[in-house]
């Protein structure tokens, strides 16, 4: 599931993520001029057929969170720093209920696959906006919303969203 965990899941092995959540650790090849990483690449684990791609930026401190819905999402935070977290809500998963967070961005920069029916969130940490990119395997269309918004506070998931363990 887990290609390469971050500092944040040190402690846990691949197979005690969310079932079907793939996370991708970033190759930055750096020289005085800037980098270059790849995110997305067919073959590997963290990759599904995307029909839309957008960007986004929050403000510190600002929570967004949760939603859940019936396709693949592929996140990356480019700018700032997240902190990502993840319940899996599928009838039937053996990781029905588990909660997963990953703290990413700029400086520690992986992919995250989001499978459908995993509810999914962030935190925006830092001082300065948090940029995101978002991959998705069906294109948003107004006449059709099949996205499901749950409160971040929402007693069914639970979540502290005051608790920053790296």
């Amino acid at each position: 599931m887990c290609s390469t965990p971050n500092s944040a899941m040190r402690n846990r092995k691949a197979a005690d993520m969310i079932q079907g959540v793939a996370i991708k650790k970033l190759m930055l090849h750096s020289d005085d001029r800037g980098f270059f990483t790849e995110l997305v690449k067919f073959g590997e684990e963290t990759f599904h057929e995307i029909l839309q791609t957008s960007y986004s930026e929050t403000k510190p401190g600002i929570i967004k969170a949760f939603h859940i819905h019936d396709y693949w999402e592929v996140w990356c935070i480019i700018k700032g720093e997240a902190q990502v977290v993840l319940y899996d809500m599928r009838d039937g998963s053996p990781t029905k209920g588990q909660t997963d967070v990953i703290y990413t961005g700029e400086d520690n920069m992986m992919v995250i696959a989001i499978p459908s029916g995993v509810a999914h969130g962030y935190k925006s940490l830092g001082p300065g906006p948090m940029g995101i990119i978002y991959c998705a395997s069906e294109a948003y269309d107004p006449n059709n919303v099949t996205i499901r918004t749950i409160p971040f506070d929402s007693p069914d998931i639970g979540f502290d969203w005051t608790t920053k363990n790296k």
